[in-house]
């Protein structure tokens, strides 16, 4: 490759995709990392017309998939604990590539331009070609990697990746090049992604604090009592942080004056499910086997639906339904204004993975080691990339 075309490349890969700016959702044919935006609000712009899906394929890993699925290009990315990241075609389920690292894969990628960037649990953040996979470069923490990376772009700076780790650390590195620039140390396991927002990232740990970081030089800005330990990750959304913790209440902080808005409080059971996040409703789930939706503005609860399992899964609001996974092998659609089950259906095995939702295809890995796709009935032509047929539980 020649120096002009190097150049462009690189000009390319260093461009901010306009939706970014300002931590919005991504187009409808775009769902480049966890939650779908750097702000983690689990909100697409798709909208579904119908209430009643199909399959449209699936994908045989070698291990449990976990991992939550990233999808640009009409390719999906996905981690699984067979150790590989996944590269497939979104209308077919068929494999392009495939990584392999050197442990199981739980996080979820984000895709950036032309680079797929995956974190492992052993231990190293790995930057590669969504084309074909060709390892860029390798940066390697101290402990596993459960959570999600994100991305940030300051006003004259280059590109940065940051992502959490079980060494305690906050790490930030050079997109282009894998180099650090800064870490941040916490008292303990960081499992989630960090939220980015207004030039500062947001996470909490298993420390019980919230932790808030210029993403300039990685210095705290702010320390919160969070409550106990925080599992999953923090949405944020005009200066409010929305996260549960595990001794089973959900938080909403107030990031300007570090003070909690509202509290809420259900049953005696955690929360682990990361929210979705709209203009006036939160939606999460939790080990009591619901998913709750609670009034943005005070915490109190809207709507409660039950599923037959824990719900681990971090739910996606597309329009007006809301999408999820449960463990009782249940993938579920239900509306936004009242909670009811509009779809289900049944896979038959625990499903930890988040929905990904493009054009009208919602993808999701599975605990029976596959990756799922479904499309509205008159589009869903399945494809049968493994062994079993899930069955239909349409309502």
């Amino acid at each position: 490759m020649g120096i002009g075309c190097k150049l462009a490349t690189l000009a390319a890969f260093l461009a901010v995709p306009p939706w970014a700016a300002r931590a919005e959702a991504p187009p409808p044919d775009s769902w480049p990392m966890f939650r779908g935006s750097q702000a983690l609000l689990g909100v697409s712009k798709v909208e579904f017309p119908a209430n009643t899906f199909g399959p449209l394929w699936n994908f045989k890993t070698q291990g449990p998939v976990k991992s939550s699925p990233a999808i640009a290009g009409r390719r999906v990315f996905i981690g699984s604990s067979d150790q590989h990241l996944y590269a497939l075609d979104l209308q077919t389920g068929r494999k392009l590539w495939a990584f392999k690292t050197e442990a199981p894969i739980e996080s979820s990628p984000l895709v950036l331009n032309d680079r797929v960037f995956i974190g492992s649990t052993d231990g190293a953040l790995y930057a590669l070609n969504t084309a074909d996979g060709k390892l860029q470069w390798k940066y390697q923490t101290g402990e596993k990697i459960i959570g999600s990376a994100n991305w940030f772009k300051p006003a004259n700076g280059a590109v940065s990746i940051i992502v959490g780790s079980y060494d305690y650390m906050l790490h930030c590195v050079d997109a282009a090049t894998g180099k650090s620039n800064w870490v941040y140390e916490s008292g303990n396991y960081i499992n989630g992604s960090p939220a980015v927002f207004e030039g500062q990232t947001v996470f909490g740990g298993c420390d019980a604090l919230l932790h808030v970081i210029s993403l300039t030089d990685g210095k705290q800005a702010k320390e919160v009592e969070g409550g106990a330990y925080i599992a999953g990750s923090v949405a944020v959304k005009n200066q409010l942080a929305f996260y549960g913790h595990m001794e089973n209440e959900f938080h909403c902080v107030d990031l300007q004056k570090g003070t909690n808005l509202w509290i809420y409080k259900d049953r005696l059971f955690p929360y682990y499910s990361s929210p979705a996040v709209t203009e006036d409703r939160v939606i999460f789930g939790g080990r009591d086997k619901r998913l709750h939706c609670v009034n943005l503005k005070d915490g109190k609860p809207v709507w409660r639906f039950n599923t037959r399992g824990r719900v681990e899964s971090s739910p996606v609001v597309a329009g007006d339904k809301v999408i999820v996974g449960s463990d009782d092998g249940r993938l579920y659609m239900v509306g936004l204004k009242d909670g009811k089950e509009l779809w289900s259906y049944e896979i038959g095995r625990p499903i930890a993975s988040s929905p990904a939702v493009v054009e009208n295809k919602i993808v999701i890995g599975c605990d029976d080691g596959a990756v799922y796709a479904f499309a509205p009935l008159m589009a869903a032509t399945k494809r049968d990339g493994s062994a079993g047929t899930p069955r239909p539980t349409s309502k």
